[in-house]
């Protein structure tokens, strides 16, 4: 009897050891994903999760659509805070340095070190625009995922329709301005089609304002310092007084902000000639638009500029080692060429690893689809995206005062004062502390 113990322990013993996973079972993790533009792109999602566990069966990943950019980030702090963190979450790529500051991010040096790569090896895959965002300290906490730029999408029949050349779209503000005067149809009183529309909602009003301030010569935030932002500026005080101007002095742009499904909406169904948008949207314009249509850069008024958009991949801090390398092994397997290319193709994002323009799917697609080049060039004159201590606060600082003035409830002067002083008293415990001022 004895004997039978010992046997019937050894051979337990013995089959734990030889067959390790079969007794664990794969490491479950979870990818917190958000869906901030038009399109199928919680299905896209679905099929690329899908692939992942099948090429991957030590590891079982659950994609869980967790809403916006700013629904995401509230989410993941939530499972941060419970103790059940995400294993993976795309960001939006300007929250990192928030989040590094208040300790919610794992460093992935040591990660990249681990696979026998340094950082610079690791980071030169990518389109060195995106480098700002995903780089803190000179330590990578982001590794970029799909990325955007804002586009300008021209209606091609409606601008012959008016005179104007498609294929020599606006380059400047002027221009711009002009276009839209001609692409405006008006039935007495009533407009039957505006000639722009620009997006106004929380997250999009914030990026099309650095979109404009930055195309007038500015800056929104200090890049290398998080507690300041440069709201009550004369290169934000002409973009906002341009936007104003749009709506209530040519009368080119519908009054009120309107949120980006609304704008596309517009273009899509003909009431808008003209729209800047997110590349993100590319795809669903594409297979959605009954009529020709062209994108170009964002016009000018003092220089060609425009912010990085778009997510990154991280880690949420106090994730535990085994999930943390399974959520690594997915998150390099999703910003590899042929998934970044993928993805790109599916969604209408631009593929961050530079190496997915090189593949056979992706030359082919490019020639059929040569709109998909356009956000690809504007890399040339990209920036990173503003990024500060209480990024989404004092991004709503200026939001809350830009939809007032689209509303017709204040002038662009008043406005900027009213943010200025909003988000400096929203930075203000961060430059106490931060700078350590006398």
């Amino acid at each position: 009897m004895l004997f039978s113990r010992r046997l019937m322990l050894g051979l337990a013993m013995a089959s734990t050891l030889a067959f390790p996973a079969m007794a664990e079972g794969p490491t479950e993790i979870d990818l917190f994903f958000p869906v901030p533009v038009d399109g199928k792109l919680a299905r896209d999602m679905g099929t690329m999760i899908k692939e992942f566990n099948e090429t991957h069966p030590a590891i079982k990943a659950t994609a869980v659509y967790t809403g916006s950019y700013d629904d995401t980030l509230i989410k993941t702090r939530a499972a941060i805070k419970a103790g059940k963190p995400p294993a993976a979450v795309i960001m939006s790529a300007n929250f990192l340095l928030d989040m590094q500051i208040e300790n919610e991010l794992t460093n992935l040096d040591a990660l990249i070190k681990s696979d026998g790569s340094t950082k610079e090896q690791f980071l030169g895959q990518f389109f060195p625009a995106l480098q700002g965002n995903a780089v803190i300290n000179r330590s990578v906490y982001g590794v970029p995922f799909h990325n955007s730029t804002p586009l300008l999408y021209i209606n091609a029949d409606k601008a012959k329709e008016a005179g104007l050349d498609p294929n020599k779209p606006p380059q400047t503000w002027a221009e711009l301005t002009d276009w839209a005067k001609k692409l405006t149809k008006r039935d007495g009183d009533k407009v039957t089609q505006w000639g722009i529309a620009i997006p106004c909602a929380y997250d999009y009003c914030g990026w099309m304002m650095e979109t404009l301030t930055m195309s007038n010569g500015g800056r929104y935030y200090n890049e290398e310092f998080g507690g300041e932002v440069y709201y009550d500026t004369p290169s934000m005080l002409g973009a906002l007084t341009w936007w104003n101007d749009l709506v209530y002095k040519h009368k080119v742009h519908a009054p009120g902000a309107t949120p980006g499904p609304a704008v596309s909406t517009s273009f899509i169904s003909g009431n808008a000639a003209m729209m800047m948008l997110s590349t993100g949207s590319l795809t669903y314009v594409r297979d959605n638009a009954k009529f020709n249509y062209k994108v170009a850069f964002i016009p000018r008024n003092v220089r060609n500029a425009v912010p990085i958009g778009g997510a990154s991949l991280i880690v949420p801090a106090g994730l535990e080692a085994e999930k943390q390398k399974a959520a690594w092994t997915l998150i390099k397997w999703m910003t590899s060429p042929e998934k970044s290319g993928w993805w790109s193709r599916a969604t209408g994002y631009f593929a961050p690893n530079m190496a997915a323009y090189k593949t056979p799917e992706m030359v082919d697609f490019l020639n059929k689809n040569p709109d998909a080049k356009t956000a690809v060039e504007q890399l040339d004159v990209a920036k990173p995206w503003f990024a500060t201590y209480k990024t989404v606060p004092v991004r709503k600082n200026l939001e809350d005062e830009v939809m007032l003035v689209l509303n017709g409830k204040k002038q662009p002067k008043e406005a900027l004062v009213a943010a200025q002083k909003a988000a400096d008293e929203t930075l203000k415990p961060y430059n106490e502390t931060s700078l350590k001022l006398p």
